[in-house]
């Protein structure tokens, strides 16, 4: 079944038991039919991963980790893990409950049994996780693929539930996709030409070009042109995840910015582009405009931090509140490293006494933690907003964070000032 995978002599012996435990086996087993169903010849080594399967979907998932851990599995490399479903520092923060909740919990407490790293964050590149250029990983969660190939250089495809943590415990992911070199050359170009320079300079300009890339470039590698100065790594952050969610994105070129696109001629590895697409200020409106299900009226939440927010961003958030308390919940969705780092300074605790609700290991859009009922939320993420709706039933209003602090002060809806 398996002849046409070139095999190392490492890898048939742990096939053949001779090496490694059960759950070795297991998991090289499960990469191996994974790469065969791929189209992959063999597999790479990998020197990183990063576990989105340890987030709650139903029980399948936390006996598959189990199973691992009574086989004897343990990660054969470094392997961060994505957010949970629960906030385990605060477990009642979250509406799961009986068996579901159980469940949940014992999931993220295999993950931890079978060696993984306890990060519980979706910006594990922000948490110390930063794989050097050219490395060959594998990471899970979207955004975190999108800016690991993208902004940092490494090399990964979009790894799923399940194969993810086999990838992580064999070492080796199947040698396909953005593995490879001359797969990781773009074939698609969105030139910016057209943008106003003071539309980028808009708070919401990355995260909605992001939306925009992910819906017209779709699993294909796309080059960007003409982004004016060089962006900071959140604003980088943003952008991915929009991207990576509207579409199946894994690697986005941003000519003269990321390292892989030093120039347009290297982005396109010496090829000319398969097609060019203008992008428009009308098309960046249209954009911007569905990421809002509601425009008007009152609010009953906003949402930060999809993916989590910085220390930066979570600093940027208090000296745009002034000091003024907000009347409606503010979540602020985040990893352990940042709250320890705002804990140390004191900005956790004004931001808490302004009314702030953080949210650790976890996400407001991944578990039930808002209120079970009709709403409108209000957020600064174009991943949040476009998962919102489908996820929490609140109808989303997408906005700048200075268009968040004004309207949860206010209890509605305040979109102003902006560039466009």
């Amino acid at each position: 079944m398996l002849a046409s995978i070139q095999l190392t002599e490492d890898e048939a012996a742990v096939l053949d038991g001779q090496t490694g435990s059960q759950g070795h086996r297991m998991a090289l087993q499960i990469v191996l039919e994974a790469a065969q169903i791929l189209g992959a010849d063999r597999l790479v080594p990998i020197h990183f991963a990063h576990i989105d399967g340890c987030l709650y979907h139903g029980a399948s998932g936390t006996l598959f980790c189990e199973r691992l851990v009574e086989l004897g599995a343990q990660t054969a490399v470094p392997a961060t893990t994505n957010v949970g479903a629960l906030n385990l520092l605060k477990p009642a923060q979250s509406r799961l409950s009986g068996e579901a909740r159980k469940m949940a919990f014992r999931l993220m407490v295999a993950h931890e049994r079978l060696g993984c790293i306890p990060s519980w964050t979706c910006a594990p590149y922000q948490a110390g996780a930063r794989p050097a250029f050219g490395t060959q990983v594998a990471w899970g969660e979207s955004n975190a693929v999108a800016f690991c190939n993208s902004v940092l250089g490494a090399r990964t495809n979009r790894y799923g539930d399940f194969l993810d943590i086999a990838c992580a415990i064999a070492g080796r992911a199947p040698y396909y996709g953005l593995h490879l070199a001359e797969n990781r050359h773009a074939t698609l170009l969105l030139d910016l030409a057209d943008i106003p320079a003071e539309w980028q300079q808009d708070e919401v300009f990355f995260p909605v070009l992001g939306a925009l890339i992910g819906r017209l470039a779709g699993a294909r590698v796309c080059a960007v042109k003409g982004i004016v100065g060089t962006p900071g790594e959140d604003q980088l952050k943003a952008l991915f995840a929009g991207a990576a969610s509207t579409g199946a994105v894994g690697l986005v070129h941003l000519i003269g910015i990321t390292p892989e696109a030093p120039d347009q001629a290297t982005a396109f590895g010496g090829t000319k582009a398969r097609e060019v697409i203008a992008i428009t200020p009308r098309m960046m409106i249209a954009a911007k405009q569905d990421l809002s299900h509601a425009d008007s009226g009152r609010i009953d939440a906003v949402a930060l931090g999809s993916p989590h927010f910085s220390s930066d961003e979570c600093r940027s958030l208090l000296e745009m509140a002034g000091g003024i308390p907000f009347k409606v919940p503010v979540y602020v969705c985040l990893g352990r490293h940042s709250m320890t780092d705002l804990e140390k300074d004191r900005t956790a605790q004004a931001l808490e006494a302004l009314g702030v609700v953080f949210v650790l290991d976890t996400c407001v859009v991944v578990t039930p933690i808002l209120p079970d009922r009709p709403g409108v939320l209000m957020t600064n993420s174009a991943k949040f907003a476009h998962y919102a709706k489908g996820n929490t039933g609140y109808d989303p209003v997408f906005g700048s964070l200075k268009n968040c602090v004004a309207s949860a002060r206010a209890g509605r809806v305040i979109c102003s000032g902006g560039a466009w």
